[in-house]
Formats: C-alpha cells, structure tokens, sequence
C-alpha cells in the first residue's frame, strides 16, 4: 500500500471505504467515488447526482442469480478482473453468481460437481476474467471453420458454433462510443447512415441480451431497460490519484472522472480517417490532459507528460493492419497512437472501425499470452484463403472474409483498475501492452520511452 500525501484525498478515500461497509444501507454511494487500484485511487462520477444503487443494474432480472453488477464492479473500472473473480471464488467455492456454465466455464457441459472441478472449468474466467461468448457462424458467411484445436475438447464448441473468450467491457465512459461490444453486434447506427451511433438504443439491447443471455432471464420491462441505460449513461471513470504523480488534477492537469465528465464528444470528432461531420482536420494531439507538467512539476509528472506527448506524436509506421491499410489503399501509413485512439481525452476511435491489429493472430505475437484459447483455421471460400485466429471477430457478425480478427478497441480511461488487456486478456500488465506494440510496428522505444508511456496510460 502507498502513502497518501494530501488530506483531501485522504479523507473522500476514507469516506468511499466507510461507505462500502454498508453499501446497501443507504440509496447513494459517494459521488465520486474513490477506490483504490493497483497504481493509486480511481474515481467515478455520475451526472445523474449519485450512484443510484437501488438502479435496475444492481437487480437480479434473470433466473441465475447474475445481474449487470456481477460483470460490472466499480472498483474495477466497471469491468471485472482476475482478483475479483478470484475473491469470489474463494468466499463462495465457486458458487458465487458469476460462476456459472452457460458463459462463465470453458466448456457449458464441465464437471462443476466439487470445488477442485469448479477450479479447472472456471480456468479462463480465473486467470483472465474471460467470459465465454458462443455465436452461429452467419447463414451468408463467405467462410468456413475447416479446423479446431480446442484445449478442452468441449462438444458444444463446433465450426458453425465456435467458442470466444472475451473480456467485459467496461459499464462506464459509455458517451464516448461508437460501437456497443467487442464486435460491434449491438450497434444502432442514427442520424449518419452508417456512421454515426444511436447510443442508448444500442445499450438498451446490450442490456436486454444480457438479461436474456448472460443472467438467463426474460426480456426485462422498458422501465427497467431504461434505468440501466440512464445509470450507464450517467458514468465517468478515471484515475484520479497515481502513486507516484500524485493528484492527477492539480498544476493545471485535467485528470480524474469530473473533468472527464465535461470533455465534448461526438461521433466522428476529430476522426483520423477524414470523417469529422464538421470538417475539422485531424488533430493527432487528442490528449490535452497533462502538457502543463512538461516543464513543472516532479519527475513523476514530468514523466506522464513525456508519456501523453509520445502518444501523440510518436511516429508509427503502420503496416497490415486490415480495416485501415486495406480501407486506405496504403501499404504503409505513417501515424501515431491517435490514429486509432483519436477521441479527444477519451482514446477510442470516434468512428466505428474494427481492426485486426494482431491480437486474435495465431500464432499471436510473443509478448502475448493466448495460452488456453482454442485455434481456428477459417478458409475463406471465394479466394481459397487460410487463416488461423483465436476469435474471428467482427466476422462472425458480418460473415465478411475482410472481418476476420478484427475488433473494437475499448476507450482508454481508467485502465490501472481493470488489468488484464486485450478482448482475451492477453497483457497481463500496461507494460506487456507498450511492449506488444513496440514488437508490433517496430517501434524501437527506450527503455525510457516505455517507461513514460506506462506512467500516462496509469494516469488515464
């Protein structure tokens, strides 16, 4: 545990602690409120005057005993984590909500008869937080499943209904949006065809297929869709005090969940691909959070400036990356970081634009542990072809060979409190991440370099 060196975080701390001893005793939670994570304290803000905990979110609307609370922790970010899944377990023996088979087991039909077998089904969910998502290959799709090594031999994984392992996104920061899950299925496109995203219709399927899927439940009234959408809605979450930068907010910084709250956004603002509605160029400095400690301040906060300009500015030569070389026409296209985080202060692509960096490659780069994951070999039909992949992805949506792999990437706030990374987990840490795209795009980062990056994505 760290020290905290200034009383007014001391004391909204302590106050968050208190309150979560009886944390069902009242109506509201702290706003905000402060938890602590592995690098110093997240905070969460509501816009909607507190943290209602009486919302339809934190009640059981299925049959299983799950609700959206369960996947969702705010001390995580909103997300859920190994640690959590963990301390579950072990007060529970696995019979905790979130242990169950029809997503929570690598296999829906493993033993789960005693603790020790509960242990060995629940593996993926453990040691990732890894829920697992099975969809039917799309009637249309322009390939097939022509092999399958899965380490658990399960019957109800098959080549027209394969298994994905994938990670909850966060139930905060939902504002910045532009595609609703990891493969854009629950996405209602609005006003722009094509474009621009009606968000509380996507959330308010994702939150009835959650009832229906995941908690095993009927479609829930509107009344209750509606409040969770209005609670989701109403959430921000950032880090707002770093170990070693301390008070992310002070010396003209705009860290923590409030300032978050307030930043513009729109889908398209500032799009790296040329789409913003109101013609604005793109402008790789989408991150405004801490230029004031480039001169001042301690070494710590100097380094989070060093890390939020090299997120900027750094040069990357992107290469095969399918959905925005292909897209392009261009073998090589010179950017930085913001060519796909490009929503200001927020880090997600403004536009919805799934793309396959790598993450679901088989064999995937070394720095990525994929261990457990059943392989794919997918032939494309039409050009004969193969390709093997440990999630095929937006493809399993669109039935397109040009969607395979590819992938959403989530917005980059709170990131210190819901390790580990990637749709499947595979960065363990913010350091395996920096390192994965160092190999990636060849990079050649210093050691210093990599260092300053991991203090600003802590500092998110």
């Amino acid at each position: 545990m760290f020290a905290f060196r200034r009383t007014p975080i001391v004391l909204t701390f302590v106050s968050a602690l208190l309150g979560s001893v009886t944390l069902f005793g009242g109506k509201f939670l702290p706003n905000p409120l402060r938890t602590p994570d592995s690098t110093g304290v997240l905070s969460t803000y509501s816009t909607n005057g507190g943290i209602d905990i009486n919302n339809a979110f934190f009640q059981n609307l299925g049959s299983n005993g799950r609700t959206c609370n369960t996947c969702h922790i705010s001390t995580s970010a909103w997300s859920i984590t190994p640690a959590d899944v963990g301390s579950k377990f072990k007060a529970t023996q696995g019979m905790d909500p979130i242990f169950r088979t029809n997503d929570g087991s690598n296999c829906p039909s493993a033993d789960v008869s005693t603790a020790d077998a509960r242990k060995h089904a629940y593996s993926q969910l453990l040691s990732k937080a890894l829920i697992r998502v099975s969809l039917q290959v799309p009637a249309n799709a322009e390939f097939q499943i022509i092999e399958i090594k899965d380490p658990y031999h399960c019957p109800e994984t098959t080549a027209m209904n394969p298994a994905l392992y994938r990670r909850p996104l966060p139930a905060t920061n939902l504002k910045f949006l532009s595609a609703i899950m990891w493969d854009g299925r629950e996405t209602v496109f609005g006003a722009i065809p094509g474009k621009s995203i009606d968000l509380r219709q996507s959330l308010t399927n994702q939150a009835r297929d959650a009832t229906t899927g995941h908690a095993q439940g009927a479609p829930p009234p509107q009344e209750k869709l509606s409040q969770i959408v209005a609670f989701e809605t109403g959430l921000f979450s950032a880090q707002a005090f770093d170990q070693h930068a301390g008070n992310l907010s002070l010396e003209g910084a705009y860290g923590g969940a409030e300032n978050l709250s307030k930043q513009n956004t729109f889908t398209g603002i500032n799009d790296s691909l040329g789409g913003d509605p109101t013609g604005a160029a793109f402008n790789p400095n989408a991150f405004t959070l801490y230029g004031a400690w480039s001169k001042t301040g301690s070494a710590n906060r100097q380094s989070v400036a060093r890390g939020e300009d090299l997120f900027n500015n750094h040069p990357i030569a992107i290469t095969e990356v399918p959905g925005l070389n292909d897209a392009l026409n261009e073998q090589v296209i010179m950017g930085t970081c913001t060519t796909c985080h490009d929503t200001p202060n927020a880090g997600n692509h403004s536009f919805s634009v799934p793309l396959a960096i790598g993450t679901t490659a088989y064999p995937a780069i070394s720095s990525l542990d994929v261990d457990g994951l059943p392989v794919y070999t997918i032939r494309c039909m039409a050009t004969g072809k193969v390709m093997r992949v440990t999630d095929p992805g937006r493809a399993m949506i669109s039935g397109k060979c040009q969607d395979i792999g590819k992938l959403k990437g989530p917005v980059l706030r709170g990131l210190a409190a819901r390790a580990p990374y990637f749709h499947n987990g595979a960065a363990a840490t913010l350091d395996d991440v920096v390192n994965f795209y160092d190999q990636r795009f060849n990079l050649n980062l210093s050691e210093r370099q990599k260092a300053d990056l991991v203090a600003f994505l802590q500092a998110l």
